[in-house]
């Protein structure tokens, strides 16, 4: 059966059929048309079906004079149908796209209220899909930029989803006239200087003249292309599977993968992987900015890439490429002596370091390499670290912040190491936690 003969309110009710197990449905209500519609028609379902445990969150940013009036308006409507609204304010940053900053700072605060088996409900619609494909079109997207606003995705300790995105702006308007609703109608939405304005305003009423089914074809390719990026992210943990082997530093708890399987893949396919891999991690670059993986790639073995992208890092050391960022960015400082072995020192910036066995005779210091230093191993006498590090691959990224145990000028031990990271009797070792898992975007 075609969906849109469906009556409205059990269409929404078989988008979410699979969530009703869920503790709470929460309704981003800005209290414009959409989100209206989206908890009216909520809150009277709930008079007759078991449904989650319905609350409504507004956002308010700021950012003009006749925003501070609509917290209050959706503390009306809410009341009005006996659901609980959360008011967040948050801080929208300056920048080149007020558009962006203030939808990062609304997600932002999505993210942070949604706990684990709970639901966030936004009310973008098949028209708004349409605008975004459009809008995205234009920018140059790839197919994951084509494939539109997903149905769901996680958010949080939870999820967010979309249960209008095949309902078009127009259903939602006559519902809105049939049950007599008000709602905010924000200045903003009239200002030209905003793309997706000039897109609604300007360039859509023209498309939609001459194909009055537009929007509905543009929201059908949008899924299309929804469905081509699933066989991508299939085919990326095919080729991922490949490459996410073990480490000997896999301690570090750094994002890695090896090199030598992704060698092997078409071009097209490593960009496939890559992007499926870093997604999580941080924003992707632009086609433009791809060169820096060749540049990584192609390197030669005593050279040392780094491709730098808008969150972190990738290095190539021992055969793996090495996602780093957070904490392996930032530079650690050291107070020098270690006053109590027998508990844990914490390194600023640099994770923890433990003493375990026989603590050995003091005073004892934690330093880093600087250069020149010297180890005396049984057996075979004076070594230099550079040397002995060289010998177990160390990867260089990792070599000016790995622990060294010092008695005065004698390097006792290097953190980690097997062989190197205590006595030869194997009386005490020295160990090192690096510093958490500060990956990145999520």
């Amino acid at each position: 059966m075609n969906p849109s003969k469906i009556d409205l309110p059990l269409r929404l009710l078989l988008n979410l059929a699979s969530w009703r197990n869920a503790t709470t449905w929460r309704i981003a209500f800005s209290g414009g048309l959409d989100s209206t519609v989206l908890l009216h028609l909520l809150a009277h379902l709930a008079k007759t079906e078991s449904l989650p445990a319905l609350s409504a969150i507004h956002i308010h940013h700021g950012l003009q004079a006749a925003a501070d009036a609509w917290p209050e308006h959706c503390q009306s409507v809410c009341d009005g149908l006996g659901v609980q609204l959360e008011v967040v304010r948050v801080q929208v940053q300056s920048g080149a796209s007020l558009e962006r900053a203030a939808r990062d700072a609304r997600y932002a605060a999505f993210n942070d209220v949604t706990h684990a088996n709970e639901v966030l409900l936004t009310a973008q619609h098949r028209d708004d899909q349409a605008e975004t494909l459009l809008f995205r079109l234009l920018r140059g997207a790839g197919v994951r930029g084509l494939s539109g606003m997903p149905q769901q995705r996680p958010l949080g300790e939870g999820h967010l989803l979309r249960p209008l995105l095949d309902v078009s702006r127009m259903e939602l308007e006559a519902y809105a006239a049939e049950h007599q609703l008000s709602w905010i109608e924000d200045p903003s939405n009239q200002d030209r200087q905003f793309s997706r304005n000039y897109l609604r305003h300007q360039v859509f009423p023209v498309l939609i003249s001459r194909w009055p089914q537009a929007m509905t074809t543009m929201a059908r390719s949008a899924a299309h292309l929804s469905e081509a990026q699933g066989l991508l992210d299939e085919l990326a943990q095919i080729d991922l599977s490949q490459a996410r082997t073990v480490s000997e530093f896999d301690w570090l708890r750094v994002p890695s993968l090896e090199l030598a399987p992704l060698e092997d893949l078409s071009t097209a396919r490593q960009r496939n992987v890559l992007s499926h891999w870093l997604e999580p991690l941080t924003r992707l670059p632009d086609s433009d900015h791809w060169s820096g993986w060749e540049d990584l790639r192609d390197a030669t073995g005593d050279a040392r890439p780094i491709w730098r992208l808008a969150d972190g890092e990738l290095h190539r050391a021992g055969g793996r490429i090495w996602w780093l960022s957070g904490s392996w960015l930032r530079p650690s400082f050291l107070s020098g002596a270690w006053p109590e072995p027998s508990l844990p020192l914490a390194l600023p910036g640099n994770g923890v370091v433990t003493l375990t066995g026989q603590i050995p005779d003091g005073p004892l210091q934690i330093r880093y390499r600087e250069g020149g230093e010297v180890m005396d191993l049984p057996g075979r006498g004076h070594r230099d670290l550079k040397r002995l590090l060289n010998e177990r691959g160390v990867p260089l990224f990792v070599r000016g912040r790995l622990p060294l145990l010092f008695k005065g000028e004698q390097l006792l031990a290097v953190a980690n190491l097997p062989g190197l990271n205590g006595d030869a009797a194997g009386e005490w070792n020295l160990h090192w936690q690096p510093p958490g898992e500060d990956q990145g975007l999520s």
